[in-house]
């Protein structure tokens, strides 16, 4: 059975979502803090198959306890409720580290077939990581310069070190090695990574570039294949000179 983290500080919505994850067979715990958030996964980093963070909470906000999780190595899935829905939140909760996202006020069925997307991509992974990868066809897999990401298993290999990618991150990745040699506009990426197509403060999307820039740039500051076009955005060059 699934154990569902709901992070919650509006008890009547807590409750509500409690009532109705467990009606759908899911084990539930609710917190009411972000401080109480860290601390539980914590002490339980292994005890939970999806989280479901709100962003406005009282003292530690979702985005800072998105963040932190990440900083700390836990890579559950997480979807956040966002009260606005505002581009700008979506994209600073996916640069945090988030999964998913779900604006207020939702469906339910919504919200659970968004979690049990993410259940199902949290099963794959771990089937995929305990098993003969042969087992489960052709790896969607992308190599360059020494360097090797695993879409699958989000999982980025410099050199033999082993990065643990977000899912957005390995998304803007695979976008950008996708168009290997272009120049791709900060707006199309928006639109066709993120989905997202309405005016949008488009220098969100950097903040991405310069995690992705530390992992695979030997110097980060004088980037040779994550290159920016003045103007336009960036490329992404395998072998540069």
């Amino acid at each position: 059975m699934s154990r569902i983290l709901v992070v919650e500080d509006e008890q009547h919505l807590a409750e509500g979502l409690r009532f109705n994850l467990e009606a759908e067979g899911y084990q539930v715990d609710v917190v009411e803090t972000g401080e109480a958030t860290l601390g539980l996964l914590a002490e339980r980093p292994d005890a939970f198959d999806v989280v479901v963070l709100d962003v406005m909470l009282p003292g530690v906000d979702g985005f800072t306890v998105m963040s932190e999780m990440r900083r700390a190595g836990q890579f559950v899935p997480t979807l956040m409720l966002t009260a606005r829905g505002h581009p700008e939140d979506v994209l600073r909760g996916f640069a945090a580290g988030a999964d998913d996202y779900l604006p207020k006020p939702f469906e339910l069925a919504i919200l659970i077939a968004r979690i049990n997307g993410l259940l199902r991509r949290r099963e794959w992974l771990r089937a995929s990581q305990h098993s003969d990868a042969s087992s489960f066809g052709p790896r969607d897999t992308y190599a360059f310069a020494g360097k090797s990401v695993d879409f699958d298993r989000l999982e980025l290999n410099v050199h033999g070190q082993v990065f643990q990618l977000t899912l957005m991150e390995a998304n803007v990745l695979r976008y950008l090695t996708s168009h290997e040699g272009t120049p791709v506009s900060r707006k199309k990426m928006l639109e066709e990574v993120w989905g997202l197509h309405v005016d949008t403060d488009t220098r969100a999307i950097d903040n991405f570039i310069v995690r992705l820039r530390r992992y695979i740039e030997d110097d980060p500051t004088r980037p040779r294949h994550l290159l920016t076009v003045r103007g336009i955005g960036y490329r992404f060059i395998a072998s540069p000179k």
